[in-house]
């Protein structure tokens, strides 16, 4: 190897190293917590919890609880609202419980009440949200009609598994596991697995 080779080669391990120093301290500073001033911006925000960096859309945080020991991965959309700004009055719609782990890409999307409990984890790429356009008019375009809203419930201790979407009135119970890409919309019983589009309970817990 030539000696301008050799040079070259340690200029760009410099400068790869540069950039990742750079992204790490990004990473560092990024990361949203309690302590933090975007944390502080939230209706609660909860100890030993973190949204990591980079984060997708965030707003409407003084809409949004987020327990304790909860982390959000990189690149999770967590908002309240249809755009920043957007009053929803008194009361907070989005609350996140205890020790849940939301996947890299999720997007939680609230407008009225998003309900999810403690111990609930998620693969990458899940969709919550409880509004949804409706179809009165045949004849107007989907996306200019009026949305509706329907409240969002999952039970603690519940599994979603990767890219699977909760529609607006799912109420899924506790300890649920709902396979990847199914969606969801309707009552989930408690201790089951759903799969499929629509989902639907394909094994379910038996006492004894």
């Amino acid at each position: 190897m030539s000696w301008s080779h050799e040079l070259s080669r340690r200029r760009r391990a410099a400068v790869a190293s540069l950039v990742q120093g750079a992204w790490h301290f990004a990473e560092r500073s990024g990361t949203i917590t309690a302590e933090s001033a975007a944390g502080r911006r939230f209706a609660s925000f909860g100890p030993d919890s973190l949204i990591a960096f980079p984060t997708g859309s965030v707003y409407g945080e003084r809409w949004i609880e987020v327990g304790a020991a909860t982390m959000l991965a990189a690149n999770v959309t967590l908002c309240a609202g249809m755009a920043p700004g957007h009053d929803l009055g008194p009361n907070p719609v989005l609350r996140l419980g205890n020790r849940c782990v939301i996947g890299r890409g999720s997007h939680i999307v609230a407008h009225h009440s998003i309900e999810i409990g403690d111990g609930v984890y998620t693969g990458p790429y899940v969709y919550i949200t409880d509004q949804n356009h409706s179809y009165d008019d045949p004849d107007t375009p989907i996306g200019a009609q009026w949305p509706v809203n329907s409240a969002v419930s999952i039970g603690a201790g519940t599994w979603l598994g990767t890219g699977a979407v909760i529609l607006p009135g799912s109420v899924i119970g506790r300890n649920v596991v709902v396979a990847a890409g199914a969606v969801v919309r309707g009552k989930i019983p408690d201790r089951c697995v759903v799969a499929g589009v629509p989902a639907r309970v394909v094994r379910e817990h038996v006492p004894g």
